[in-house]
C-alpha cells in the first residue's frame, strides 16, 4: 500500500510549477510576464514557497482577474523531491489558476509514485503545511521541504 507521504510527494511537485503567480489583488486585464526571480516572489507574495518550482522558469503570465497563469521553463524538468524522494515532471509548459492560498486545475506536473505518474491537479496553504491534490486523493507535507527551488536533473541552469 502507498504511503501517505508518498501521495503528499506528488501533490507538492504540482504544486511547484503551478504556484508562479497567486491572485490577491484583482486588476483586470493586467498581464505580467517575467522571468525566474519574479515568478518565484510572486509564490512568497501569497504564502507559498518558492521549492515549488524549479530554477528552470524562464517566464511567467498571470492574468489577475480570472487567476489563469502559464509557466514557461527553458525545457521539460526532472526533479527528485524530499523528503521520500520522489520523482516529479514539470513540462516545459504548466497551466493553472491561482487565487489565494490555492492552485486548481494544474496541467503540466507530475510524480511517480507506485510505479505510476500521477498528475497533480491542486495545491492549498494550509497554515505550515501544503495540501496536494491529485484527483480525489490528497496528501499533506510541510511548506519548510520546499524552502529552496530545486534545479532540473542532468543538465546546468542558466544564471
Amino acid at each position: 500500500m502507498a504511503k501517505p507521504q508518498v501521495l503528499c510527494l506528488i501533490w507538492l511537485s504540482l504544486v511547484s510549477l503551478s504556484l508562479s503567480s497567486s491572485v490577491s489583488t484583482p486588476n483586470p486585464k493586467t498581464q505580467l510576464q517575467s522571468g525566474t526571480g519574479e515568478a518565484h516572489q510572486e509564490l512568497i507574495k501569497y504564502g507559498f514557497p518558492i521549492g515549488l518550482l524549479p530554477t528552470d522558469v524562464k517566464s511567467y503570465n498571470l492574468n489577475r482577474t480570472s487567476g489563469r497563469f502559464l509557466i514557461m521553463l527553458g525545457d521539460t524538468c526532472r526533479v527528485t523531491l524530499p523528503p521520500d524522494n520522489y520523482l516529479a515532471t514539470y513540462n516545459k509548459k504548466i497551466t493553472g489558476k491561482i487565487v489565494e492560498s490555492r492552485i486548481a486545475e494544474i496541467d503540466g506536473i507530475s510524480v511517480r509514485a507506485f510505479f505510476k505518474w500521477w498528475g497533480i491537479t491542486g495545491i492549498r496553504s494550509n497554515g505550515q503545511d501544503l495540501v496536494f491534490e491529485v484527483g480525489m486523493l490528497s496528501a499533506k507535507y510541510p511548506s519548510k521541504n520546499f524552502d529552496e527551488s530545486p534545479d532540473c536533473e542532468g543538465r546546468r541552469t542558466s544564471s
